[in-house]
């Protein structure tokens, strides 16, 4: 027969064991979900093939990487616009209500060159692309990272809220990138 205490043990472990898994189906199914980056349209913060984790329930800010649902596929790109605002680029600088804006998530680690390959774009304005002076009520204007190939709000246009499935909060493998974004 084995001894009362190391049976209130066990139980105890259970018991704590079920809460933890209780509370990490929580976590996963309403707060955050795990995804794997498809591309290399926001190098070169993230890599082909990354897993991230996506938080569903922060409000989202001008430079957020968002992932986000447009003709059934699933993208993920940084805010450059909000709603309500004015966009630009002009010689490769930002201009948000026609004041200029440092884009400061641009790697300072890299050589101009490698900037130039990955940042470097043709000069458009709102009114340019999608005939409008400003983001409507609930626009957010998107660019992938990688702008040479990204697939972002130049092709397809702006993205609502209601395709917003959440802000990229950290990258967890592989594990030589784990890091916050």
């Amino acid at each position: 027969m084995i001894p009362t205490k190391y049976l209130d043990s066990f139980w105890l472990f259970v018991k704590y064991l079920l809460i933890s898994l209780g509370i990490a189906l929580v976590l996963r199914g309403f707060i955050f979900i795990p995804m794997m980056v498809e591309g290399n349209s926001m190098n070169p913060l993230l890599d082909n093939r990354d897993l991230i984790l996506v938080e569903r329930l922060t409000k989202i800010k001008r430079f957020d990487v968002i992932v986000f649902q447009e003709g059934g596929t699933t993208y993920i790109k940084r805010v450059i616009a909000l709603p309500g605002e004015k966009l630009a680029y002009k010689k490769q600088q930002l201009y948000i209500n026609d004041k200029p804006v440092k884009e400061y998530f641009k790697d300072s680690h890299l050589s101009k060159k490698e900037q130039s390959l990955y940042y470097d774009m043709n000069d458009f304005s709102l009114d340019d692309l999608l005939g409008v002076e400003k983001l409507g009520r609930d626009s957010y204007f998107v660019l992938g990272d990688n702008r040479r190939i990204s697939k972002d709000s130049r092709s397809f246009g702006t993205v609502s809220s209601e395709q917003i499935l959440g802000k990229a909060c950290g990258i967890y493998y592989p594990f030589t990138h784990i890091k916050i974004i």
